[in-house]
């Protein structure tokens, strides 16, 4: 059965970093970006974290279906890394309606309720795509829920959305890593 390493930290903490360092070891790797770039800022991001790797990796984008991706690559790969499941999740987030305005302050109880369900439904997909996968797998993720409460609707609704996948995949996987200051803690 294939490994699947989980990695957490926060902003800036050395996640990206670490995986790569992990996933060095494998000759083949596909690595699935989430990120979708709609702004200078986020490209330049994307162009830093394309220079890091290694050349001979696969890059494949894929802002939604990450479950579908991972499905397909079976047998195909020595490690799938999947590159971050935070943007993952608010790519689903913001699919479609969700305001009745552009004010957040003003998300419709039922729209608030379908969307927690809808993806977390995408996450436990992907988390037994993981599972039943022959190719290792190495996932990255945020944890948002280590600071304030967040002051609107739809920002509290990201972090426990958040919250929630990430105690799903942290069950599934079989090691998980959480990163403080580029510091690696092994925590399962």
């Amino acid at each position: 059965m294939a490994k699947m390493t989980f990695i957490l930290g926060g902003a800036r903490s050395g996640k990206s970093a670490f995986a790569e360092e992990l996933a060095k070891k494998y000759n083949d790797v596909v690595y699935i970006a989430t990120a979708e770039v709609k702004d200078d800022e986020m490209r330049e991001r994307v162009n830093l974290h394309r220079a890091r790797r290694p050349f001979n990796w696969e890059t494949i984008e894929s802002p939604l279906n990450l479950d579908v991706v991972v499905s397909n690559l079976n047998k195909k790969v020595g490690l799938v890394f999947i590159d971050c499941i935070t943007l993952y999740i608010t790519n689903m987030l913001l699919i479609g309606e969700l305001t009745d305005s552009a004010n957040s302050q003003n998300l419709r109880t039922d729209s608030v309720k379908q969307k927690q369900e809808y993806i977390l439904a995408e996450i436990n997909k992907l988390s037994k795509a993981c599972r039943i996968s022959k190719s290792d797998i190495i996932i990255i993720s945020n944890e948002v829920g280590l600071g304030i409460v967040p002051d609107n609707a739809l920002s509290r609704m990201f972090r426990d959305i958040a919250g929630s996948a990430n105690q799903i995949l942290a069950d599934e996987a079989d090691e998980v890593h959480f990163m403080v200051a580029g510091i690696a803690q092994r925590i399962k």
